[in-house]
């Protein structure tokens, strides 16, 4: 090979190595600034392609090896998990998320090192009418199972993996016999079919159609920060609580990360995960959504989850990827029992 030549090879795999292909579930606009500023700092540009979790798994799995992603951005620790056990990341080994991230919030580490890490939480609460139910009756996710809750409880579907999330927890907890028994009898709770989204779940409480629902902190959070005065409204109506703060902690979710099986730039793409672990992208990433910070020491400072009366709460420390093993037996038991 010639010194021109070599020169030629050399300058496109540095052009290569600056540029970084993201799939990404997530669409707000605080993120441009996080990745506005990764590029300042590192000269790498990025490239990113957005769609739901179900659009970004499909496209990974269509484009197999010819595929750009070099990291892909997903919400949910069940999507996650999903995507992993079909082989669409790759392990990595960093001795800065090992450092920031606590383990619970990543996958399961091996030999090779860890696929997806969480880099925001949210919590799965409670949310009640103050003049039907008692704080003291809904501190419990167990309790949404009780005979007094009867004819008061509203749900988004079963199937949907923010409830998948939960219930895979509480059978973890409870075994699979007193898991499904729970699953049986908040289905005897509730006051109509589940559907809609976790804002449809707020605004039945509010306006009476049910008591009691289950509902993510940031959905709460939007409608305490909307300017909208009916908005404001529902949540005057309700309260929140954090549930099992006396037992296992309220349970969490996250939005994650993962390095594509394969990517072709892979550095960068360590790289980028290392820097959603710094304090300057864990407050954009976090408070972008109304979500609290993974990496330890990040505190985030957002009024509208202070109202909600979650600072320092008790979070469940179960290993998200250890309970992302039972969705598919919880799937059954959602279809033994009814929960559609």
């Amino acid at each position: 090979m010639t010194l021109v030549a070599a020169a030629a090879t050399s300058a496109s795999v540095f052009a290569q190595d600056k540029v970084l292909n993201i799939y990404s579930a997530r669409h707000y606009q605080t993120d441009e600034v996080m990745y506005n500023t990764f590029t300042k700092t590192t000269g790498i540009r990025i490239n990113r392609v957005d769609a739901d979790d179900a659009g970004i798994v499909a496209r990974l799995k269509a484009e197999g090896a010819a595929s750009p992603a070099d990291v892909v951005l997903l919400v949910d620790a069940a999507r996650l998990a999903l995507a992993d056990s079909q082989g669409l990341f790759q392990p990595i080994r960093s001795a800065k998320l090992d450092a920031a991230i606590p383990a619970h919030l990543r996958a399961p580490a091996t030999p090779a090192g860890v696929t997806w890490t969480g880099f925001s939480t949210r919590a799965r609460v409670i949310v009640y009418d103050p003049l039907r139910v008692k704080a003291a009756d809904v501190a419990t996710y167990e309790q949404l199972a009780d005979p007094k809750l009867k004819g008061m409880v509203c749900t988004r579907s079963g199937s949907h993996p923010y409830n998948l999330s939960l219930f895979a927890t509480m059978v973890d907890r409870l075994g699979d016999e007193r898991g499904e028994a729970w699953l049986k009898g908040v289905v005897a709770n509730m006051a109509r079919a589940p559907k809609g989204g976790d804002t449809d779940q707020i605004k039945a409480v509010a306006s009476g159609e049910c008591a009691v629902a289950l509902t993510n902190t940031y959905y709460a959070a939007r409608l305490l920060k909307s300017d909208k005065r009916e908005d404001k409204t529902i949540m005057e109506k309700v309260r929140v609580v954090f549930p099992n703060q006396g037992t296992s902690g309220t349970h969490v979710n996250i939005a994650g990360a993962a390095v594509a099986r394969h990517a072709k730039h892979t550095d960068a793409a360590v790289q980028f995960m290392e820097y959603l672990a710094s304090p300057f992208a864990q407050d954009y990433f976090a408070n972008g959504n109304n979500e609290y910070p993974t990496a330890k020491g990040v505190v985030v400072d957002n009024p509208a989850l202070k109202a909600m009366g979650g600072d320092g709460f008790k979070s469940d420390q179960i290993s998200l990827g250890v309970v992302a093993k039972h969705m598919t037996k919880v799937q059954q038991m959602l279809d033994r029992v009814g929960y559609r």
